[in-house]
């Protein structure tokens, strides 16, 4: 036998494996998640599963509530924890939490973002203070790290 044949007793090995086991796995579609052996209908945005579905009946949704949200259709049972746009950590909401998208968190006047994270800040510190005999040069922005200071 000579390596070439060999190879092909592979290839053909690794088919009949593949073709045999292919049709041991359940893939479910893209609005389903699988649990056990059932595909389950995702529950909506906005929404978080109560209790998965079975032979004979469907997921069970509940809305998200108490500052949390959902911003995708999903098959897990918890959603997830609104951002908070705390002023100990520089930073005030832009834009509130709903069931359907999370905060978007923007520093407070004085501050910039030390940590951008999408179209919002996870993070802010506040800009330097000039000291006395100096001025500001550039005005900081929302995400300027270093202001410039020149003596007077």
């Amino acid at each position: 036998m000579n390596l070439r044949s060999n190879h092909l007793e592979a290839a053909s090995l690794l088919i009949f494996l593949v073709k045999v086991f292919s049709g041991k796995t359940l893939s479910c579609h893209q609005t389903e998640y699988l649990i056990g052996k059932e595909c389950c209908p995702l529950c909506p945005s906005g929404n978080r599963v109560k209790t998965h579905c079975t032979e004979s009946r469907s997921t069970s949704c509940l809305p998200c509530v108490n500052d949390t949200f959902m911003n995708l259709p999903t098959g897990l049972n918890k959603c997830f924890p609104c951002t908070t746009c705390g002023p100990d950590s520089g930073l005030k909401t832009n834009t509130s939490c709903t069931a359907t998208t999370d905060s978007v968190c923007e520093p407070l006047e004085g501050f910039y973002c030390i940590d951008p994270t999408g179209n919002h800040c996870a993070a802010a510190q506040k800009h330097k203070q000039c000291q006395p005999g100096q001025y500001i040069k550039h005005r900081g922005a929302f995400s300027n790290a270093d202001l410039k200071f020149s003596k007077l």
